[in-house]
């Protein structure tokens, strides 16, 4: 996911979990998300429900 050239989000599905990191940042732990909690974050970001946060 990239909002442009240098905000890039990768994301990896394991089992029940989505994992997230910045990819400037590849040595940092990756956030963990279940994945319910992941569609409700997609769901608000799809919505504009983050915009200005």
């Amino acid at each position: 996911m990239c909002g442009n050239e240098n905000e890039c989000l990768e994301v990896a599905v394991r089992e029940d979990r989505v994992l997230a990191r910045d990819s400037k940042e590849p040595r940092r732990s990756p956030l963990r998300f279940t994945a319910p909690v992941w569609t409700q974050f997609l769901r608000a970001v799809n919505q504009g429900a983050l915009e200005g946060s």
